[in-house]
C-alpha cells in the first residue's frame, strides 16, 4: 500500500495543505485566503476562526483533489507563521480578542523599555533573538496587560500559543497544548541551551509559567487528528515553524548550507550544526529543529515584506490584477530608472533592525511609471536578501556556493534572476517551489518512522532551475550603493511620528 503524507501549512495570508507521496512528490494542493485586520497604524491582527476554518477546510479540499484516502495518509505534519500570538481559555477554548500577528508594531514601546533598562544583552544571550517587538513574548505580555489578565493566567485558566499550538489544541483529540522547540524559540521566553521557558525572561516580562504550552521536539508524536475532521485519526507526528520546515525540506543538513523562502517575508536561515553561533552582524540565533531530544541551529536574517510586497502592489495601490503580472511588467522596461522602494511598511529586520523605518520610494521624475514601480518593488525583495546573504557571508567567512530558494515568489523568473545578480551567487530553485510543506511532511514520515534517519527523510528535495549571475561587478555595486542609500532616507522615519 502507498504512503501518503500530509502537510497543515498555515501562513499569514492563507492556509494551504498539501498531500505528498514518501518520495517527495507533490500530489494535491489547496489553499485559502483569510482577511487582514489593521485596528491601527502598524498594528496586524488575524481573526482566529479565520485561521482554523481555512485550515480545516484547506486540508479536507486537498485531500478531495488528491483522490487519496485517509487511512493511506501515514502522517500529518504542522508548519506555521511563527510569532503570531494567540490568547485562549483553556477551559472553553475562547480566544482572547486576535491573534496578533508576527508583523504587528503595537509592542514597540515595550521593547524599548526593556532596552532602556538594559536587558537586551541578557534576551539576545538566553534566546539567541534581539528585543524586538516582531517576537512573541512582549505581545503576550501586551494582552495580559490590555485584557487584566495576569490572575486567571497564574491560575492556569488560560493558554498562551503560537499557531502550532492554536491547530494542536483545535485539531487534535485531547486537546493538546503542545508547542515545538523551533516555535517556542521565537518567542524571547525560551532559552536555547536550557531547552525550556527561562524563569528570568518570565519574571522580567511578567508572564507566568502555567500559560506556556510543553515543549516538544519538532518530529516524534504528537497526538491524534479529530477523526471528525477526515474520518479517521491520522497521526500528527511532527510541527515547525515555517522557516525551519523549509531547511529541512531544502535538506540544508550540514553545517554551512543556506535557503531562502519568499513567502510574506523573506527569511533566510543556516544551519550551524550542534550549537548555538552568535552573530555580530545583526542576525539571529534560532533553532533548526530538535529531533530525538538533539538540537540543531542556525543563523536567520529576516525581511519583513517580501511576497507581501507584491500584494501590497495589487491590493493596495491597484498596480497589478495578479501576482503573476508583476513578472512581464518588470521585465517591459530596462531598469527602474534609478527608483527604489524600501517596502518598510512594518518596520526593517535584519541587518538594520529599525522598529521605526516606514515604506519609502525614491528617484522618481516625471518618466516614472507603473512599470517603473513594479520593477522597484521586486528588486527591492532582492536587495533585503541581498544584505541578509552579505551579514551571513561575513559570519562564515566566505560567500556561500549556492542560495537554495522556494516559496510562492520565487516562481518570479525575473526576481531569481535579479537575486542571483545581486549577490553575484547563483540561485537554485527545485522542483517543488512549496518547500515548507515538504519540509512538514518530511518531518512528519520522520516522526512517524517512514523514513529511518533525516538524511533518508531529505531525499525528497529535488534541482529543477539554476539562475546563474550575468551583472558585471560595477554595475552591481552601484546598484547595491542606490539601494542603501534609499535605506537610509526610511530608517527612524516613525520615531517621532
Amino acid at each position: 500500500m502507498k504512503q501518503y503524507l500530509a502537510a497543515l501549512d498555515q501562513g499569514t495570508t492563507s492556509s494551504r495543505a498539501v498531500i505528498f507521496t514518501a518520495e517527495g512528490e507533490m500530489v494535491a494542493s489547496f489553499n485559502k485566503e483569510f482577511p487582514q485586520h489593521y485596528p491601527k497604524p502598524g498594528w496586524v491582527e488575524h481573526d482566529p476562526r479565520d485561521i482554523l476554518e481555512t485550515q480545516i477546510t484547506a486540508l479536507q479540499e486537498a485531500v478531495r483533489l488528491s483522490g487519496v484516502s485517509p487511512a493511506d495518509i501515514a502522517a500529518i505534519g504542522i508548519t506555521n507563521q511563527r510569532e503570531t500570538t494567540f490568547l485562549w481559555d483553556r477551559h472553553t477554548g475562547e480566544c482572547v480578542g486576535n491573534a496578533i500577528v508576527w508583523q504587528c508594531r503595537r509592542t514597540s514601546p515595550i521593547v524599548e523599555q526593556l532596552v532602556a533598562e538594559g536587558c537586551g544583552d541578557m534576551i539576545r544571550e538566553k534566546t539567541g533573538l534581539v528585543p524586538d517587538a516582531y517576537f512573541s513574548g512582549t505581545k503576550l505580555k501586551w494582552m495580559l496587560d490590555y485584557y487584566n489578565l495576569h490572575e486567571k493566567a497564574e491560575k492556569g485558566d488560560l493558554c498562551f500559543g503560537t499557531v502550532d499550538s492554536f491547530l494542536c489544541w483545535n485539531l487534535l483529540e485531547g486537546r493538546p497544548h503542545v508547542t515545538d522547540a523551533t516555535n517556542a524559540g521565537r518567542t524571547m521566553l525560551f532559552n536555547l541551551r536550557t531547552q525550556d521557558w527561562d524563569g528570568d525572561l518570565l519574571k522580567l516580562l511578567g508572564i507566568p509559567r502555567a500559560c506556556l504550552p510543553r515543549v516538544v521536539d519538532t518530529a516524534g508524536p504528537i497526538g491524534l487528528l479529530d477523526p471528525a475532521i477526515l474520518g479517521r485519526p491520522i497521526p500528527v507526528t511532527a510541527m515547525a515553524g515555517d522557516q525551519h520546515a523549509s531547511l529541512f525540506g531544502h535538506a540544508c543538513l550540514q553545517p554551512g548550507s543556506i535557503k531562502n523562502t519568499y513567502g510574506t517575508g523573506c527569511f533566510m536561515l543556516m544551519n550551524t550544526g550542534d550549537r548555538p553561533v552568535q552573530s555580530g552582524r545583526g542576525l539571529l540565533t534560532t533553532m533548526a529543529w530538535r529531533i530525538g531530544g538533539k538540537p540543531t541551529f542556525a543563523l536567520e536574517g529576516s525581511v519583513f515584506m517580501g511576497g507581501a510586497t507584491i500584494q501590497w502592489l495589487r491590493d493596495e495601490m491597484k498596480m497589478i490584477e495578479r501576482a503573476s503580472e508583476s513578472e512581464s511588467l518588470a521585465e517591459s522596461v530596462p531598469s527602474t530608472g534609478g527608483v527604489y522602494l524600501v517596502p518598510a511598511f512594518t518596520g526593517l529586520g535584519a541587518p538594520w533592525w529599525d522598529m521605526y523605518s516606514r515604506g519609502t520610494l525614491v528617484g522618481m521624475t516625471r518618466g516614472t511609471g507603473r512599470a517603473h514601480i513594479v520593477r522597484a518593488a521586486l528588486e527591492a525583495i532582492a536587495y533585503q536578501s541581498a544584505d541578509l546573504m552579505e551579514a551571513m557571508a561575513a559570519d562564515l567567512g566566505h560567500a556561500p556556493a549556492v542560495l537554495q530558494v522556494d516559496g510562492g515568489a520565487s516562481a518570479n523568473a525575473f526576481l531569481m534572476q535579479f537575486q542571483a545578480d545581486i549577490t553575484g551567487v547563483p540561485v537554485v530553485r527545485p522542483r517543488v517551489l512549496e518547500t515548507t510543506a515538504l519540509g512538514a511532511a518530511l518531518l512528519a514520515g520522520l516522526g512517524a518512522g517512514v523514513y529511518a534517519s533525516p538524511e533518508e527523510a531529505a531525499r525528497g528535495w529535488q534541482k529543477d532551475l539554476e539562475f546563474t549571475p550575468r551583472m558585471d561587478e560595477a554595475t552591481r555595486r552601484l546598484n547595491l550603493k542606490g539601494w542603501h542609500r534609499a535605506v537610509e532616507r526610511s530608517l527612524g522615519w516613525a520615531k517621532d511620528g
